[in-house]
């Protein structure tokens, strides 16, 4: 396991062998063409890799290779917001408005930390085909008003890319540099991580991977491209190593080669912000982290997936043990599921892959309080009553799947085919009223508009 100390060579050779094989099999288990992990704990780090870069090339993966790391970025924007309050450019509790100047007059009455915290009560944000060239400051000005709202500021969690899109606005402004300028310059060369972003040219003698869709029924794996947003940078374009996330991890610890954060803002950043009930996704959320609750422990990291791409990054303040995860395909997912088993097995690391797993309640008997359309920015969910007696979900016209509600209000989702049932979210009642008016799916909140 990972000690204290550095382990002798040999053991350490042979833990890293291990790991690696059986990165190898789960990666050809779930049709992943390349994956990377590194580990860190008791002053020592492993990594290993396997598979390609892009399944058309066949050029290996590498230690240094760059994977688009989707939402993971957002807790690199969110450390730069902290970075930018530590040296007194920002406060964590100034309205957003004081600093976005788009929003200053019909924008939401959040903060800056309630925009971090996924608590603001923005919208998801639309999808990045249909603001693939509007700037962030007009993309705020259209999908971040106080009309958009999907709850009152600071009373819930609703996990937004727009807010993100917020955040990476306001570091321009008080920065007077672009995201990646100012992401670059204040936050990874201190980090000692070469900047990699989508939508820029690669970076000279820097790997990059490309991410990949499966399929399952042909085994056929393809290449898929890239299609954020530029307005949407500061939300999910970076892309980066396992090493590079266990770096960021290491730096929010105090544990790396010098100091990145300061300590107190540091731990600012993983405390548990009251009220914020992220659902599926995560035990609490802080600033930028999503926390997950281990035995005693509350580990932080963030999860992110860009097209075809999932990665992973989890950190212990408790043993200071860090872990960063990519792979260039979705099936990296369900790898990074198993993985954290192979990992307690062979380094005696027990890592959080994702919340705390909930006891089941007893299913509800069908009511039509749950019943009617829902809305989160352009996204649309209907439940409704279906033919058989049971509650069932649409989204945005989909065809409608099965949903079981029980007494506590979360909700399963079934799968049609296997029948299988996924944790999928919960319905909010209004405190005043007691009505059921909004329901979470996957940490998105949105609000009930009309009955059905």
């Amino acid at each position: 396991m990972l000690r204290p100390t550095p382990a002798p060579s040999v053991e350490r050779s042979k833990i890293r062998r291990v790991l690696e094989d059986r990165l190898t099999a789960l990666a050809r288990a779930h049709q992943v063409p390349g994956a990377q992990l590194a580990v860190h704990g008791g002053g020592m780090t492993l990594a290993v890799e396997t598979g390609v870069l892009d399944a058309e090339t066949g050029e290996p993966f590498t230690a240094e290779a760059a994977v688009p790391i989707g939402s993971v970025t957002k807790a690199y924007t969110a450390t730069l917001v902290a970075l930018l309050a530590a040296d007194g450019d920002v406060e964590l509790d100034d309205p957003l408005g004081e600093h976005v100047p788009e929003l200053r007059r019909a924008g939401p009455p959040c903060t800056v930390r309630q925009v971090l915290s996924h608590t603001a009560g923005l919208p998801s944000g639309p999808d990045s085909d249909q603001v693939a060239s509007v700037t962030s400051a007009r993309y705020l000005l259209d999908h971040c008003t106080d009309r958009s709202l999907v709850m009152p500021p600071g009373t819930d969690f609703s996990y937004s890319n727009a807010g993100y899109v917020a955040a990476g606005r306001l570091i321009e402004t008080v920065t007077g540099m672009s995201w990646q300028e100012a992401m670059r310059s204040v936050l990874l060369d201190p980090l000692g991580t070469v900047p990699s972003f989508i939508g820029t040219a690669a970076t000279p003698h820097r790997p990059t991977a490309r991410g990949h869709s499966a399929n399952t029924a042909t085994g056929r794996t393809r290449p898929v491209r890239q299609n954020l947003a530029p307005a949407e940078a500061a939300a999910g374009a970076l892309r980066a190593s396992a090493l590079d996330l266990v770096a960021l991890g290491r730096a929010h610890l105090g544990d790396g080669p010098r100091e990145v954060l300061p300590h107190e803002f540091a731990e600012e950043m993983r405390r548990p912000v009251p009220g914020a009930d992220p659902g599926v996704l995560a035990d609490g959320w802080g600033l930028g982290w999503a926390l997950f609750r281990h035995g005693e422990t509350l580990w932080f990291g963030h999860d992110g997936n860009a097209q075809g791409t999932a990665c992973s990054l989890r950190a212990d303040p408790a043993t200071g043990v860090v872990v960063g995860f990519t792979a260039n395909a979705g099936g990296g997912t369900e790898l990074w599921n198993e993985l954290t088993d192979v990992l307690g097995e062979v380094t005696g690391v027990r890592v959080p892959a994702g919340p705390t797993p909930r006891h089941l309640a007893t299913p509800m008997a069908v009511t039509s309080q749950c019943t009617g359309i829902y809305l989160n920015g352009d996204i649309e969910y209907q439940v409704t009553i279906g033919d058989g007696g049971g509650l069932a979900l649409s989204v945005d016209g989909d065809l409608p799947a099965p949903l079981v509600c029980h007494e506590d209000l979360t909700c399963d989702l079934v799968d049609p085919s296997s029948g299988r049932r996924i944790p999928g979210g919960r319905f909010v009642r209004d405190p005043r009223t007691g009505a059921v008016d909004r329901i979470q799916l996957s940490g998105r909140m949105a609000r009930k508009s009309a009955l059905v």
